[in-house]
């Protein structure tokens, strides 16, 4: 069964670095867009990057974009999020997803998820 697993989530203080890592399991995703998306407690869960199978395509939410970097190692079957320069309104429990075919960035057209690691930012 396809598995997705987050890890590298943690407190950091604003302006600092993290890096998170999605490893998939159960199934080859080399034909799958990869995708990253968050959730603050209390708000909905939102859209943050996506990456198409290949890595030539990437998108990012406008909040995020010079600051967080999506990629993908296919042969390791394992998707990252690097986060710089980090702010206390990017604290959430974030949350890797695939999608067979095409990049996509709502959340309804991706069929597996990971169960989310939590990233909390202090000011």
């Amino acid at each position: 069964q396809a598995q997705l697993v987050e890890s590298g989530g943690g407190l950091v203080q604003a302006g600092d670095s993290l890096r998170l890592s999605c490893a998939a399991s159960g199934r080859s995703f080399t034909s799958y867009a990869l995708g990253w998306f968050r959730q603050a407690p209390g708000k909905e869960r939102e859209f943050v990057a996506c990456i198409s199978w290949g890595g030539g395509s990437t998108y990012y939410k406008d909040s995020v974009k010079g600051r967080f970097t999506i990629s993908r190692d296919n042969a390791k079957n394992t998707v990252y999020l690097q986060m710089n320069s980090l702010k206390p309104e990017d604290t959430a429990v974030y949350y890797c997803a695939a999608k067979f075919g095409a990049v996509a960035t709502t959340l309804n057209q991706y069929q597996y998820w990971g169960q989310g690691t939590q990233v909390t930012v202090s000011s």
